[in-house]
């Protein structure tokens, strides 16, 4: 692994972005467009936005970045970019990090325009500072771009990297605890959920929310780090050079 290659793909990759702004407007102002539209929906019952806007403000950017993420580097599989990337000294670990810090730095800007909207605009009640709802958002946002990436290397079309959200995504949303105390589950569907990253992010945020401090906001958060790190790190082992 060469931090200079990393780099060199990084800004590689924001230089595609930038030719794309329909993209670019789905990963900067889809969640926030999102966010106002569900606090718009229960604006006449009070408390509703408030309860359900934090974990609302992970899923978004989380659900937004899988799809860019696995969608592009599918793309760049199929284009031939990659195969040829790869008879270079390139390694797949460069290519892998190189999109994630491309991402991740879209993932900030993402973070910071939704969270000020959802604060300023939809005036969701955060007891907790700003700037612990700002990194949860981050982190989350991260974390879609990691499985995007690990998803990316098992698609072949750009369908199947959408098929992917029934089996990773999915199932995150409904067991995370959005809808029900993940306590109050049956067991074995409790049980699944401690295994899922995504109730560790919503767990985080609604300590955000709810003005916790120390460990029951930083525990579960580095849990949602930790498994973006692996996601990162199996992508890079499972990359393939171009789809059969």
């Amino acid at each position: 692994m060469n931090g200079v290659r990393t780099f060199a793909t990084a800004g590689r990759v924001l230089r595609q972005l930038s030719h794309d702004p329909r993209s670019i407007a789905l990963m900067l102002v889809a969640p926030s467009l999102l966010v106002g539209l569900f606090a718009w929906l229960f604006s006449d019952q009070e408390g509703v936005f408030d309860q359900f806007g934090g974990p609302i403000l992970g899923l978004f950017p989380f659900i937004v970045m899988f799809l860019i993420t696995s969608i592009t580097t599918l793309r760049e599989r199929r284009s031939g970019t990659l195969e040829r990337l790869m008879t270079t000294p390139i390694a797949k670990a460069d290519f892998i990090l190189g999109y994630g810090l491309a991402f991740g730095l879209m993932a900030t800007l993402q973070a910071v325009i939704t969270v000020t909207f959802a604060v300023w605009v939809c005036r969701l009640e955060v007891e907790g500072p700003l700037w612990q709802l700002g990194l949860v958002a981050v982190v989350d946002a991260i974390l879609g771009t990691a499985l995007g990436l690990l998803a990316s290397a098992f698609a072949r079309t750009e369908f199947q990297a959408v098929q992917f959200m029934p089996l990773i995504v999915f199932p995150q949303i409904i067991l995370g605890g959005l809808f029900m105390p993940r306590e109050d589950m049956p067991e074995a569907l409790y049980q699944i959920s401690k295994v899922l990253p995504l109730s560790y992010a919503i767990d985080t945020i609604n300590a955000v929310t709810a003005g916790d401090e120390g460990w029951d906001v930083f525990g579960p958060l580095l849990v949602v780090v930790a498994f973006a790190v692996g996601s990162l790190i199996l992508a890079s082992l499972t990359l393939r050079r171009r789809t059969p």
